[in-house]
């Protein structure tokens, strides 16, 4: 146990006490075995290294003492002979030793002597206030805001952009309770607040070697999953629910393509290099944006802050160890790198997982396999973990309709397109008639019941695939016979291009005399079974028993709308975090959360009506990139407000004038215009940075954004009024007297420009 661990069990009550068998070992063998000096380069000092062993392998097979190194030289049962100086272990040390072994050769016990582990306020479960209230929690004796301030406060928070003129003369007519309604129902919403968990959650499109197309990290097609997030929020969606898809749609709904895009959410910690630290990703950032719990350094050694062991960790793990990722075709493309649904699935269920000794992959504890379970620290346990029997559509599911449907015309079309060409019209006419017969024949496999005509169907497809590949073969070999003739062609040979030709020409020689052992499936089989571990654990964090998740996501909400947290270290609520600095307002609305259920526009409105919010504010807060650009789009009159589909190229954010959450974002291919405003750091960002450098200033002044933008709108506004009109529509307000002034000595085309970089543009009150 580490010394911050041993202090932190110490003050509640609670302290270390070492087995017998390894004082015995301790006092009889540290002399010539510790770091300080380990003999045969055997270290008896600490739990890892005595597994580890020394010169002679592993020193310690946990739960087997005599299969134990250790043991057998002490018994004196194997050499050398041990201890080397002083006198032989007694039986009855020696039967210490040999249980305590077999026990699991634990090296410390924690024993408690006072309150339990979970006494942290956050380890608790809310209590709702007594007689409570938002208003009666924050008392707040600023006045409140005028109407213009306060309706440009609520465009910006829930839509992302300020209201235009005509929105401005509409909501002069509702009350302020009807306008929180109306924005709230408004599909921009789901834009604004999408951005915003997108920022939590991790989102990134994929990365990695893209001269090669290659994925290295995340995955394509994440955009699916970015829609997902936007449709759920406009429709209301329960966040427990919302928990449950990302975390197991392919468990709760696997034959349900829109729910399967939820789960982008794991899908993004993928990493082709390094299962480990996708593994890694999957359990500490589900714990840090679900739970606001650092469990990382859990890893290596009990958690040194929280009541976290570090078995307690890999047993987390082990909930997610089981899964993969891949991508389904999508109607209307059969090719899923041009476009697919990019989901998880689980590839194993018998995939072990062991506890990694000081978290070195190379040093597992093989001896123990650890099943799922959560923190005993952290509410209740988790639930019953049950196998889910998937659907014909989940395992398999290439044999949907559309994707027969659509592989057909495509073979229909490889007709038209060979004509003219003998070899390649015979290759395509024969393919077409063996994919018929591959599909009969899967058809008839899958039946239920049995089709007792599935031998005799896949007999004739693999007949007729046979000749389709014959013939194919024939067409690829006149083309790899006639690429070598051209690259030995000239006095002196390409030899990059006659390697090319006889490789070639080998695989297509190949092709042609390749057995008929069986007709090609039209697709890949997926197993029929999932291990329903991460349902169990998306129920367990959406639990009203649980006394973290409604508080983390209610102190995210509050932090978006104010710009400061209840709790300021919003990814940690354990003990090396802050307190909240109100703790009745935090649990009052993580209550009225729960019980509403789970339902986030009822949150929003709680905080909106409160006279909290429509406060005047002493300070105004600077607005995030995506919105400083939607913002100068909107005011001017060329957002394009189409909602959702594929990612695009973050370089032609000045081109394309869709909203900002619609680029392509990673760690290394995202806009330049947001990443100068502090836009979300897609590696992890449970918190904005909020700086004032001089480049912003620059990037506002120079763009080719701002400078089209401005020209647009003062074509528009041109006329008598322009210099007020102009303010209403930038700033949300009329110039004062000196502004006006000032104003009117500027070109329009200038005053617009110099308006988008006027601070009431770029921040919020």
């Amino acid at each position: 146990m580490c010394r911050a661990a041993l202090l932190f069990g110490l003050s509640l009550g609670l302290y270390a006490q070492k087995p017998e068998a390894v004082q015995l070992l301790e006092a009889r063998c540290l002399g010539c075995h510790s770091a300080a000096g380990k003999q045969s380069g055997f270290d008896l000092s600490k739990r890892e290294t005595a597994l580890r062993g020394g010169d002679r392998g592993p020193g310690l097979v946990p739960g087997k003492a005599k299969e134990s190194f250790l043991y057998q030289v002490l018994a004196h049962t194997a050499k050398p002979a041990m201890p080397k100086f002083g006198a032989k272990f007694s039986e009855a040390e020696l039967a210490l030793v040999a249980g305590w072994i077999d026990d699991g050769a634990p090296w410390e016990k924690v024993v408690s002597k006072g309150p339990k582990r979970s006494s942290h306020w956050a380890f608790n479960k809310p209590v709702r206030p007594a007689a409570a209230s938002l208003d009666t929690l924050v008392k707040t004796e600023a006045p409140e805001a005028s109407a213009g301030v306060l309706l440009r406060r609520l465009y910006l928070d829930l839509v992302g952009m300020p209201p235009t003129a005509d929105e401005t003369a509409r909501h002069a007519k509702l009350s302020y309770e009807q306008t929180v309604d109306a924005l709230l129902a408004d599909p921009r919403y789901g834009e604004r607040w999408g951005r915003h968990w997108m920022d939590i959650w991790r989102y990134s499109d994929w990365y990695g070697y893209r001269r090669s197309n290659e994925v290295r990290n995340s995955h394509k097609h994440m955009w699916r999953w970015r829609d997902w997030i936007v449709e759920s929020l406009n429709s209301g969606k329960p966040y427990d629910r919302m928990i449950v898809e990302m975390l197991a749609g392919d468990e709760v709904a696997p034959d349900d393509p829109k729910t399967l895009r939820a789960t982008g959410f794991l899908a993004r910690n993928y990493s082709k290099f390094d299962r480990d630290g996708w593994m890694q990703d999957a359990v500490d950032h589900t714990m840090l944006g679900f739970m606001g719990v650092t469990v990382k350094c859990a890893r290596c050694h009990d958690h040194k802050y929280d009541p976290i062991a570090q078995e307690e960790y890999y047993r987390l793990r082990a909930v997610f160890e089981p899964y993969e990722v891949r991508m389904d075709r999508v109607p209307g493309e059969t090719d899923v790198e041009k476009d697919g649904l990019t989901r998880i699935f689980d590839a194993a269920l018998d995939r072990p997982t062991y506890l990694l000794i000081r978290g070195n992959i190379q040093t597992p504890d093989k001896a123990n396999v650890l099943t799922p379970a959560t923190p005993a620290a952290l509410g209740p346990a988790l639930g019953k973990v049950e196998q889910v029997s998937l659907p014909l559509a989940s395992y398999y599911p290439d044999h949907r309709e559309f994707v027969h449907a659509e592989l057909l015309q495509q073979a229909k079309d490889a007709i038209t397109k060979a004509a003219g060409d003998p070899l390649a019209l015979a290759a395509a006419q024969a393919e077409l008639p063996a994919l018929e017969a591959r599909i009969a024949a899967e058809r008839a496999k899958f039946a239920v019941p049995a089709d007792p005509n599935f031998e005799e169907l896949a007999a004739k497809a693999r007949e007729l695939e046979r000749k389709a590949g014959i013939l194919r073969g024939h067409e690829k070999l006149q083309k790899a016979q006639a690429e070598m003739t051209a690259a030995l062609a000239g006095e002196k040979p390409d030899g990059k291009k006659v390697a090319e030709a006889q490789k070639n020409l080998a695989a297509a020689t190949a092709a042609l005399t390749q057995p008929a052992t069986g007709y090609t499936p039209i697709g890949k089989e997926y197993p029929t079974k999932s291990s329903g571990r991460r349902t169990a654990l998306a129920q367990w964090i959406g639990s009203t028993e649980n006394p973290l998740t409604a508080r983390v996501a209610v102190n995210h909400i509050w932090l978006r709308h104010f710009g400061t947290a209840l709790v300021p270290t919003v990814f940690d609520f354990g003990l090396n975090g802050q307190k909240p600095t109100n703790q009745p307002l935090l649990d009052f609305l993580a209550t009225e959360f729960m019980t509403s259920g789970w339902n986030m526009k009822a949150l929003h409105k709680t905080i909106l009506m409160s006279a909290a919010y429509k406060a005047v504010r002493p300070a105004s807060r600077r607005l995030e990139a995506e919105v400083v650009r939607d913002s100068i789009l909107a005011v001017a009159g060329e957002l394009d407000r189409t909602m959702g589909g594929p990612d695009i190229d973050p370089a032609k954010g000045f081109e394309v004038r869709r909203r900002s959450l619609y680029f392509s974002h990673s760690p290394d291919m995202q806009m330049q215009f947001l990443q100068v405003f502090d836009g979300a750091n897609p590696t992890e960002c449970y918190e904005r940075n909020e700086s004032v450098v001089p480049q912003q200033a620059l990037a506002m002044a120079n763009s080719q954004l701002s400078q089209e933008m401005a020209a647009k709108l003062a074509r528009r506004l041109e006329g008598p009024g322009f210099v007020d009109r102009a303010f209403q529509t930038v700033l949300g307000r009329l110039p004062s007297s000196a502004e006006r002034k000032l104003a009117a000595e500027a070109a329009p085309v200038d005053l617009i420009h110099a308006l988008f970089n006027h601070n009431d543009f770029v921040t919020t009150r």
